[in-house]
């Protein structure tokens, strides 16, 4: 058996015995894997509702795409998010972390400013000004964003490496899960909730169709929604905590929380660090950028709100549940770095599609067999990322680090995804999909590079 300090999945599964089918497959029932599966819910209901489907309600309350491309720069506190990830894993919460522990205090406090903030959003209306849903969605962001941090963390130690793929695909099932209820789910309800009559004389009259009680319903069954983390962090177990030695002042505190989760990563890569780090920052960059004119795209394309439910927030994320799975038993079988340079050209490949379907016009089952086969690289994509991520990191500084390289993969592509609407605005939704597929060659050489970098044992001691 690989000993538990050396991450390297790719490497280890060349050396190693194969794992039986049947076992591999049996992991995906273990405890930690289904809990991952609920956890994974609640980290992927806000950000939906802060981003795409956030986008769908602005352009039908008429707001232009500019604008709501600008907005998008919301989701970057993800990017951010390893300026306070120090704190996440080293400063405790008065009482809350005393009764729960260090990672579980943080998941609970950071789903409760998600609940605040999407019950925010629900009473804002963004005709009258954008303000307040503003401010609110950076509440959920900040929120989310630190559940991320302490969710990975709680992930990372609950598991050694080789489980680290599978806990990876049963969050990222989960994950998608809440995306079908915070995308299909949401566009759902807000359709059931609008008055008829009002929207009929809207529609006769030329003028959007939103209704803001119908918005509101829907984003308080939202927030309701994030019960399923609540509870599963109030039931779960806090894993077997890593000591940490007392700091004797706040400047051997700071060096220890700030500095030495970074210094750790780049001693033990040495330059190949800035390898991985520019792998890490442009690996996600076509689906990032092209994600959100996605639901703008929709509404011009004159798909209706069950119609974009259906196929995008359906078909699409069951498809992304299919890649998610595949992606890890694949990773466990034939390594990591393999299905990475899979998911790359599949997942640029599959924005071009999109540029088809732009010139193609409304067809819903145009839109099924184009939103399937990019959500299908999605999953196998975003599988094996998430299982390279956590091969990178220290258990020590598991919070840090992996928040460190999860900021890194948002950063870039949220901050170029804000120009997308004048992108589009200037040259149209064919050429912006054409486009977003480009930036994903450099990925292709980045992947190859990358698989040639040793890793040194003891990452995860």
């Amino acid at each position: 058996m690989r000993p538990t300090s050396d991450p390297r999945p790719a490497a280890s599964s060349a050396s190693a015995p194969r794992t039986p089918w049947l076992q591999t497959l049996r992991v995906y029932l273990e405890p930690a894997s289904l809990r991952m599966l609920t956890l994974g819910f609640s980290a992927g209901l806000p950000l939906l509702l802060v981003l795409g489907t956030l986008s769908f309600r602005l352009r039908e309350a008429g707001i232009d795409r500019s604008t709501i491309g600008y907005l998008s720069w919301v989701g970057l506190a993800y990017g951010f998010k390893w300026a306070w990830a120090p704190l996440v894993d080293r400063l405790p919460i008065p009482l809350l972390t005393r009764l729960m522990g260090r990672r579980r205090s943080w998941l609970l406090l950071s789903q409760g400013l998600v609940v605040a903030g999407l019950v925010g959003m629900a009473l804002a209306d963004p005709r009258l000004t954008l303000g307040p849903i503003v401010w609110c969605a950076l509440a959920v962001a900040f929120g989310s964003a630190t559940q991320d941090i302490a969710l990975d963390a709680f992930r990372i130690e609950s598991a050694d490496a080789d489980h680290q793929a599978a806990l990876a695909a049963t969050y990222q099932t989960g994950y998608r899960l809440a995306m079908i209820w915070a995308g299909a789910g949401v566009l759902w309800i807000a359709a059931r909730a609008e008055v008829a009559p009002a929207l009929v004389q809207a529609v006769a009259q030329g003028a959007a169709a939103y209704q803001q009680g119908a918005w509101r319903t829907a984003y308080l069954v939202m927030a309701a929604s994030m019960a399923v983390g609540v509870v599963t962090v109030l039931f779960s177990r806090e894993p077997a905590p890593v000591q940490l030695p007392p700091a004797r002042s706040a400047a051997e505190w700071l060096q220890g929380a700030l500095v030495a989760p970074f210094a750790d990563f780049l001693r033990r890569y040495g330059w190949q660090a800035a390898l991985i780090l520019a792998l890490i920052a442009v690996y996600r960059i076509s689906d990032v950028v092209m994600g959100i004119m996605a639901n703008p795209f929709y509404v011009d394309m004159g798909y209706t709100k069950d119609e974009v439910a259906a196929v995008t927030k359906v078909y699409g994320v069951i498809m992304t549940l299919v890649g998610a799975f595949v992606g890890g038993v694949l990773s466990m079988r034939l390594g990591v770095m393999r299905i990475l340079m899979l998911g790359a050209v599949l997942s640029a490949c599959t924005n071009l599609l999109f540029a088809w379907l732009a010139g193609y016009g409304h067809d819903v089952t145009a839109l099924i067999a184009v939103v399937s086969a990019d959500n299908l690289a999605s999953g196998i994509a975003s599988a094996a990322f998430i299982a390279y991520l956590s091969s990178l990191t220290n258990v020590r500084y598991s919070a840090t680090q992996y928040a460190l390289f999860s900021s890194m993969m948002l950063l870039a592509p949220k901050f170029i995804a804000g120009f997308s609407g004048d992108y589009v605005n200037a040259f149209g939704y064919a050429q912006f999909f054409t486009a977003t597929a480009l930036l994903g060659a450099p990925v292709l050489a980045l992947v190859w590079l990358a698989s040639r970098v040793k890793t040194p044992s003891g990452a995860q001691p």
